[in-house]
């Protein structure tokens, strides 16, 4: 089953189990200590409690400040443990779109590391087994010029910031993305989107997968570029 939405809450889906968000970029999934309404998730919990006064909402799962696209919300603990605790079997697949700097020579490979943190809480990857965590991640080539490629995404593993620290690892950082050396950011944001989520439903056990358009931006450099 494929459900494909968009209107103007950016409500992809919902159920009285679930509910499937299509994040902006720039908003945090959840708060932080210097930020603590402007974010994903108190909207979402607005907009229940505007709903039904004794709604509830839980976070599954997030995506970076200024990744777009995808996020699950469970409507009930329950809903959130079975999602959390039955992640990788659950959900079938996670797949992203990549505006990256620089022409990516290979049209498709899959990249594998072990990724940890440093002291200032940067992610970044290691070649030694056990030295952090596996992360596998596999990309296809869409299109590309001189300046940029369009990259399809799909990542085997949910290593914090994964896709930003092997698109660096390659030497084609995600444009706009500061953090992991990108040079480049002439769409004004960061060209990473979660297009794509395949995932069992927690409850009813049937599949769904939710899709989001690549933002306009992506492409335009191939316009303007070529």
């Amino acid at each position: 089953m494929i459900i494909m939405k968009k209107n103007k809450l950016d409500i992809i889906y919902q159920d009285k189990h679930i509910l499937v968000i299509n994040k902006p970029c720039g908003l945090l999934t959840v708060s932080t200590d210097k930020e603590k309404e402007h974010t994903l998730f108190h909207q979402v919990y607005t907009y229940e409690k505007q709903k039904n006064k004794n709604n509830k909402i839980f976070i599954v799962h997030r995506l970076d400040k200024d990744t777009s696209g995808l996020i699950i919300f469970a409507k009930s603990e329950k809903v959130k443990y079975e999602l959390q605790n039955n992640w990788d079997s659950l959900v079938k697949e996670r797949k992203y779109i990549a505006l990256v700097c620089g022409n990516v020579k290979k049209d498709k490979d899959t990249i594998k590391s072990y990724i940890k943190e440093n002291k200032n809480f940067i992610s970044y990857s290691s070649n030694k087994k056990d030295d952090g965590k596996l992360a596998i991640t596999y990309y296809e080539k869409i299109k590309g010029n001189a300046k940029y490629s369009l990259l399809n995404i799909k990542i085997y593993t949910g290593r914090k910031n994964q896709i930003r620290v092997h698109m660096n690892d390659i030497g084609h950082p995600i444009v706009g993305d500061k953090k992991y050396n990108s040079p480049l950011n002439p769409i004004k944001r960061m060209g990473l989107h979660a297009t794509e989520l395949e995932v069992i439903h927690p409850i009813t056990k049937e599949t769904l997968t939710f899709k989001s358009p690549i933002p306009k931006s992506f492409n335009s450099v191939f316009i303007d570029n070529n």
